[in-house]
């Protein structure tokens, strides 16, 4: 019994919880991580604060150009109106369908190609219209033996008709027969040709030079021909050596416009690509709803850059020359200084102080390779020539000057 008194107070003291003693210290797990992770962030603000610190003094070499206050006269032309458009092409577009029902075999060419007049672009599945061919010719062939035995019998049946072996009727029975074959001979012929030609429209070829737009239908699809709404369609091609950029412009606004005018093309996706253009085509008929009348401007020098559909602004240009006697002067950078935002606005990048300045600026047009500024320069100010890896306010050195 001793014993086992003496176990059953040995297992109640392993029970038995400890309670900490007043004004005693413990170790805090809690505490020390938490101390570790504040140390841990302090270094991290720190190291980033020196970086940032070296990344905000780090000078950035940069190119710059002064804006320059020239006379209306040496500027060329005022822009007098300007309007978002498109790049069109003077043809439009030329759809291309079949002539003949069949199904696709292959495509000769891809989109963006460019093709020829003449080029084949689809062939067509030929084996039927092959062997009507065929079939014509051989029926031909029969026809022209038919005509060598009618004119043959036609001989014979001359000579005993004069004999008065054969009766006159058996002589008309002959010369029906023969010009029979022969109007037979004449038919298979034009059926022989018909059938040439649709063998030849199972091959679709550029009725002009161009550029392949796009492909309508697939590899294995049957095509026939008409349809509704180009249903029949197969390719469609644009002719790119006539190039043009079409604008509404507000009837209110006509008066500024006319047939020959000078005008300048500035694509959405080149702001820095200026191109020469001449108003060529004024439509006859106003838009009742938008109260616009369109107007086409023909690019006198494109380049492969230039695209159908692609936005772009038309920019018309003061027909009469300016001169030396105007009291407003002109303020004009180089083209590569003028820069776009994610917004589309244009600005330039100013040097002052050692630092570059973001400045809005309202572009009129170009002369030459320099732009017009509406507004937003004075002139004599050092901007940034070229893309530079700059943000407002930084410390940048002249590298360069133009």
């Amino acid at each position: 019994m001793p014993d086992h008194d003496e176990r059953l107070r040995s297992d109640l003291a392993s029970l038995k919880i400890d309670r900490p003693v007043p004004g005693a210290t413990r170790p805090r797990p809690r505490r020390r991580r938490r101390m570790r992770w504040i140390v841990l962030l302090l270094i991290l603000l720190v190291v980033g604060g020196v970086g940032a610190w070296m990344y905000m003094g780090r000078t950035q070499p940069v190119s710059v150009a002064y804006a320059q206050v020239i006379a209306p006269a040496q500027a060329g032309p005022a822009p007098v109106l300007s309007g978002s458009g498109y790049v069109v092409t003077g043809d439009r577009y030329v759809s291309i369908g079949v002539r003949v029902a069949g199904r696709i075999d292959r495509y000769f060419v891809e989109e963006g190609q460019t093709v020829s007049k003449g080029d084949p672009l689809v062939q067509l599945d030929d084996r039927d219209y092959r062997a009507s061919t065929s079939r014509t010719e051989a029926g031909l062939k029969v026809a022209r033996a038919n005509v060598a035995l009618a004119e043959s019998e036609l001989a014979r049946g001359k000579e005993l008709n004069k004999q008065g072996v054969i009766s006159q009727q058996e002589w008309d029975v002959l010369q029906n027969k023969a010009d029979v074959t022969r109007a037979t001979v004449k038919q298979l012929e034009a059926e022989l040709d018909a059938a040439h030609v649709n063998l030849e429209y199972t091959v679709l070829r550029a009725p002009t030079d161009g550029v392949i737009l796009a492909k309508l239908k697939e590899v294995g699809e049957i095509a026939v021909p008409g349809g509704f709404a180009g249903s029949g369609d197969l390719i469609r091609i644009a002719n790119l050596n006539d190039m043009r950029a079409e604008v509404d412009v507000n009837e209110a606004d006509l008066n500024r416009v006319r047939m020959g005018q000078a005008a300048q093309v500035t694509p959405d996706a080149y702001p820095d690509r200026r191109y020469a253009a001449q108003v060529v085509k004024m439509y006859p008929q106003v838009d009742r709803q938008k109260g616009t009348l369109k107007i086409e401007v023909h690019i006198v020098e494109p380049d492969d850059k230039l695209l159908p559909d692609m936005s772009a602004r038309i920019t018309f240009l003061d027909p009469e020359p300016a001169t030396d006697h105007s009291e407003k002067t002109v303020v004009v950078v180089p083209a590569a200084a003028v820069q776009r935002d994610p917004q589309g606005s244009n600005f330039v990048w100013v040097v002052r102080d050692g630092r570059v300045h973001q400045t809005a600026v309202e572009t009129a047009g170009s002369v030459g390779e320099r732009v017009r500024i509406a507004s937003g320069l004075k002139g004599g100010e050092a901007v940034v020539v070229g893309e530079a890896a700059v943000r407002d306010g930084q410390r940048v050195t002249v590298a360069a000057q133009g």
